[in-house]
């Protein structure tokens, strides 16, 4: 197996309702975007969501870092690369390049995912899925950004709260992990996104949230253009970890 088959490509549109008011595509789609290509790559290659269901096993993301030059504008075509980078026993790395219609590399991520038992909700081994073979998809590719680093908010100021509610939910029965990023995009006001562009988007997910669950987001500046946010459920538990670095 060569080293360019190992790495899945896929291609898109920014559609008008995928972009925000400044014409860039959103993150949140972007996020979307990144998590399907997962989703294609593995399905492609045997380790797929619908594959694991089938004995009560599925994927969580665990860590997310976006790193961006640019967005792909309104009707614009764009594509997305993906690869694994290694497995270990309880966590695979994943990574993305994200492509502009040129195919000129605009930005790329870094991933973690685990597998994890429907029942018992707790980690699973990626040594034994299928006798071991998903570390044949290996790829030795470079993705030129920082891993996710640990994030910790010191002195957080209460900024907002909502409900979990029907939309928030995905198929695995809990928040999904786009609409965090959503929801931590808007603790911010719309000038900041009309003056500065989002250079480097961490999520670190802690643990789950349900419907009728009440989220408050804390944020602290650490820096002129950086923030953590942190996301506390029904005003205890940490669900959610969260490092927005804006660039002008």
């Amino acid at each position: 197996m060569t080293e360019d088959s190992k790495v899945g490509t896929y291609r898109f549109v920014a559609e008008p309702f995928h972009v925000d008011f400044m014409e860039r595509l959103t993150m949140g789609v972007l996020g979307n975007h990144l998590l399907n290509c997962a989703g294609f790559h593995a399905a492609d290659r045997g380790f797929g969501i619908a594959t694991l269901n089938e004995n009560h096993y599925t994927w969580v993301l665990s860590r997310l870092a976006i790193e961006l030059e640019d967005m792909p504008r309104a009707y614009e075509s764009f594509s997305i690369q993906t690869w694994v980078e290694n497995v270990y026993r309880l966590f695979t790395d994943r990574n993305f390049a994200i492509l502009d219609k040129d195919g000129k590399a605009i930005g790329y991520a870094r991933s973690i995912w685990a597998m994890i038992s429907m029942e018992t909700r707790k980690p699973a081994d990626l040594l034994t899925l299928h006798g071991g073979s998903i570390v044949d998809y290996v790829c030795v590719k470079d993705c030129p950004i920082d891993k996710p680093g640990r994030i910790k908010v010191s002195h957080p100021e209460l900024v907002g709260e909502c409900q979990v509610k029907y939309s928030d939910i995905d198929l695995n029965g809990h928040v999904n992990s786009i609409k965090y990023i959503e929801h931590i995009l808007d603790l911010f006001p719309m000038e900041m996104f009309r003056e500065k562009r989002i250079r480097r988007f961490e999520m670190a997910y802690v643990a789950e949230s349900y419907y009728g669950d009440t989220l408050s987001f804390y944020r602290e500046q650490t820096g002129e253009n950086e923030y953590d946010v942190e996301v506390k459920k029904n005003g205890s538990e940490v669900v959610v970890r969260s490092k927005v670095i804006f660039r002008d």
